[in-house]
């Protein structure tokens, strides 16, 4: 296995390299999504399928900092589900399935935190990635997903 650090915007790999790709998470923090779609359209073959999960906007509202990805504004780039559409019909892709998964998400963080109010935190989480803050972060992303700010989402489309 081989591990290359890069750029999203500048991706270490010839034109046309690969099936498939994917991002998770990883578009709240990068503003450039035309530039990171297109660079993603370069390196897949025709007919490439890329798959994103990402949190992104459902409604206005206030995003309450600090989040995982961002503890300001100035470096939190949460988009529309209709943006990264636009987006990437704009870099070459054809968006071919969107799976909101909001209920999916509620119930998965209600059964995490009633798993730490009775045992503490597990030996292997997010806890060990975000240190103290991590409570604060993840109530401040469920908040926003029960008022209908965010909701996680699933977009796959394909290469054209």
């Amino acid at each position: 296995m081989e591990f290359l650090y890069g750029s999203a915007l500048a991706l270490p790999f010839g034109t046309a390299n690969f099936d498939r790709a994917y991002t998770i998470h990883a578009g709240m923090n990068i503003a450039d999504k035309p530039g990171l779609f297109r660079e993603v359209r370069r390196v897949l073959h025709p007919e490439g399928l890329f798959a994103i999960f990402d949190l992104m906007r459902t409604a206005e509202g206030p995003i309450r900092y600090p989040v995982p990805w961002a503890l300001t504004e100035e470096t939190s780039f949460v988009a529309y589900a209709n943006d990264y559409r636009e987006t990437l019909a704009a870099a070459g892709f054809h968006v071919t399935h969107e799976r909101h998964r909001g209920p999916f998400a509620l119930e998965f963080m209600q059964r995490m935190m009633a798993r730490v109010a009775q045992g503490g935190s597990p030996a292997l989480g997010l806890h060990l990635l975000m240190g103290e803050p991590t409570k604060l972060l993840l109530n401040n992303v469920h908040t926003m997903i029960q008022e209908g700010i965010l909701e996680p989402i699933e977009l796959f489309a394909r290469a054209v």
